[in-house]
């Protein structure tokens, strides 16, 4: 069985909005200051390797669409990116051209679970912030990996709003990478017996 982990680009005050710059927001781009070294961009290939599908919010999907089929790079995150199974959650995304893609219309909590029983490797949520507010009201979120960046931002969209569900986590891990104080603190929910 698969497990749903959310993998985020956060400031210290909660921001994940535009991490790369493609939404040109007041922000856009804000990670790009920072150096997270070989062991940073280490994890994040290892952590897409290990995926066996994507599973993304609409804003998310087209930004990612727009970018990645034209990406290429020597150690293959490109290619994983582009031949891995995505699925976006959309009422109005009609037919994705993205390579390996699906839409999810109907019933999310649903199609997720079951998307949870068809893969042994992780599901990735990367950004998509609507979605993962639905995702953790309905308990789908088996872990968070978040990449926590130096920086107060002040402004933006943040991960977890005002309504967010109430969740309480367990440490499970953590890691400094690059020369920038950047620290990867992976979470799980703790759930009640």
């Amino acid at each position: 069985m698969g497990k749903l982990v959310v993998t985020e680009f956060v400031s210290v005050d909660g921001v994940f909005e535009d991490p790369g710059g493609s939404e040109r927001t007041k922000h856009a781009g804000w990670t790009f200051k920072f150096n997270r070294g070989d062991d940073g961009d280490r994890f994040k290939l290892d952590e897409l390797m290990a995926a066996g599908a994507q599973l993304l919010g609409r804003v998310t999907y087209q930004g990612f669409a727009q970018a990645w089929p034209s990406m290429k790079d020597d150690a293959g995150f490109a290619d994983r990116m582009n031949s891995m199974p995505k699925y976006v959650v959309s009422t109005t995304v009609e037919n994705p051209q993205w390579n390996n893609s699906t839409v999810i219309k109907g019933n999310v909590a649903e199609e997720v679970s079951a998307l949870k029983g068809r893969y042994a490797g992780d599901i990735l949520v990367a950004g998509s912030g609507t979605l993962v507010r639905s995702l953790m009201e309905h308990d789908l979120v088996d872990e968070y990996r978040l990449m926590v960046f130096p920086v107060v931002l002040g402004s933006g969209r943040r991960l977890f709003t005002e309504g967010t569900p109430t969740a309480t986590l367990q440490l499970t891990g953590s890691q400094q990478v690059g020369t920038d104080g950047i620290t990867i603190l992976t979470y799980t929910p703790r759930r009640e017996a």
